[in-house]
């Protein structure tokens, strides 16, 4: 999956308007600009979409995190200048405060099922030899059991 991608699935996840978008990135010194954040939520074929790099990808999963669970005391955290569907992941099992049976449940109602075992492997350090990368059928499946859990809750699905 590309960032914009993921982006984009958390921004309807959580229906999120662009101020608050430029909101969460705020939220850890990172200043975006309204036609930054459209243009990376373009489609793919658009000529006018902007390819959201990793750096801003990670500062937006920081400033989620921030949203979510609160800020913390000090300095924000600093964004890594490359990530990886394993970050991704972990940032936001923390962002949303899950615990594994619940990520394991939104894994399988996007589709995929994973053992606990299979799931542990995804946040072991990469030198681990129980490491595993995450596969972007696990992130989008993930993503998409997000998307059916919050947008469920909300009242937008009839």
């Amino acid at each position: 999956m590309n960032n914009n991608d993921i982006l984009r699935s958390i921004r309807y996840t959580l229906d999120l308007d662009d101020s608050k978008m430029m909101a969460i990135f705020r939220s850890v010194d990172y200043h975006v600009t309204r036609e930054q954040v459209c243009n990376w939520l373009k489609k793919d074929n658009d000529p006018d979409r902007l390819k959201c790099i990793d750096g801003e990808l990670a500062n937006f999963l920081n400033g989620l995190i921030n949203e979510k669970r609160g800020k913390k005391e000090g300095p924000p955290a600093e964004a890594e200048n490359r990530i990886n569907n394993n970050v991704i992941l972990r940032k936001l099992k923390i962002a949303f405060d899950l615990t594994s049976e619940a990520m394991l449940k939104i894994i399988e109602s996007g589709g995929l099922r994973m053992s606990q075992h299979e799931l542990s492997a995804l946040f072991r350090r990469s030198d681990h030899k129980h490491y595993r990368p995450c596969k972007d059928q696990v992130l989008r499946n993930f993503l998409r059991g997000l998307r059916i859990q919050h947008r469920q809750e909300g009242t937008d699905l009839p």
